[in-house]
């Protein structure tokens, strides 16, 4: 993208969101898991709940690792392979943190991959939907990988706004973009989120939103409108928009198979799954049981004999 225009403020105004610090405890999460990929590691993105709440205590903080190459990241072999053809591979880690543990799960894939596919070069949601939502770069190597990363994310909003032009009426609200646009991605996914979770992401950081939209929807074709109530703010929009129904019915089919291809990769990537699923086991039932290596190694092959050890001690009611 283009460094003038509409772009242009789109990529400032998400250069210095990016470039806000994080707290102690994402840093230090961010450095172990710098450490466990090295000098491969270009940035690492913080993101989600965490975030969104101020707060990673009793939590999982959600990382995107981006690495120059995944032979780079793993060397050559099945993980590097894997994480090529179905990016990203997902992994658990912990760090000791001032008398507590700080936990995260974190996303690895390359920086072409991401920039592709946060950008919009992607058909399926996974990575432009996710990263028009705020985001901090809790490391970045050096200063090109945050004009790209800047880049990238200004056509994570651009993309995003444009999809959901196509699933409101021809005036509409802020809020009514994005949520019905993140109801559509989460069908895309293998998770079940109530109807109500879509406004509490929008509502979350809804100051966000409407700053982004206000550059992006004008360069969509969209102009400013009087709302129903004295005050409010609306769009109006100017174009015909495509056949969404069948765009979206093709990204929940490829979303669906998607999501099933990465559990089974996951068998042979997600490495301390099983202690990250025993931990989140633990902290509800206050049941917790000891890992072999293998199962360490291979959470989902055993997850058969996890489970039955789990319920005969009680874990499941």
């Amino acid at each position: 993208m283009g460094g003038g225009g509409t772009d242009g403020g789109l990529q400032a105004l998400r250069r210095r969101e990016l470039m806000q610090p994080v707290a102690a405890p994402i840093a230090a999460i961010t450095e172990a898991a710098r450490q466990r990929h090295g000098d491969a590691v270009a940035a690492v993105l913080f993101y989600g709940s965490c975030l969104r709440l101020g707060s990673d205590e009793d939590k999982i903080v959600d990382l995107y690792v981006l690495v120059d190459g995944y032979a780079a990241a793993y060397g050559a072999g099945l993980r590097a392979a894997l994480n090529w053809a179905l990016p990203p591979n997902v992994f658990y880690l912990e760090t000791p943190f001032e008398g507590r543990v700080v936990r995260a799960k974190y996303a690895v894939v390359s920086l072409a991959d991401f920039a592709k596919g946060a950008s919009g070069g992607w058909f399926h949601p996974y990575l432009w939907a996710r990263f028009a939502q705020p985001c901090r770069l809790s490391y970045c190597r050096d200063d090109a990988v945050c004009g790209t990363m800047a880049s990238a994310l200004a056509g994570s909003v651009k993309k995003s706004a444009g999809e959901g032009l196509a699933l409101v009426g021809d005036r509409f609200t802020v809020r009514d973009l994005w949520v019905a646009l993140f109801r559509q991605t989460y069908r895309t996914e293998l998770r079940a989120e109530p109807p109500e979770r879509a406004g509490e992401i929008y509502d979350a950081n809804a100051a966000h939103y409407e700053t982004v939209s206000t550059i992006a929807l004008a360069d969509l074709g969209a102009v400013a409108a009087e709302g129903p109530a004295e005050g409010e703010r609306c769009w109006q929009r100017t174009r015909r928009p495509g056949n969404a129904g069948g765009k979206w019915w093709l990204r929940r089919l490829q979303g669906k198979l998607l999501s099933v291809a990465r559990l089974v990769k996951a068998a042979f990537t997600f490495q301390d799954g099983a202690h990250y699923l025993l931990w989140k086991i633990e902290r509800h039932s206050g049941v917790s049981i000891v890992l072999t290596p293998w199962q360490r190694r291979h959470p989902i092959l055993a997850s058969t004999v996890l489970f039955w050890r789990l319920y005969r001690k009680g874990a499941f009611r």
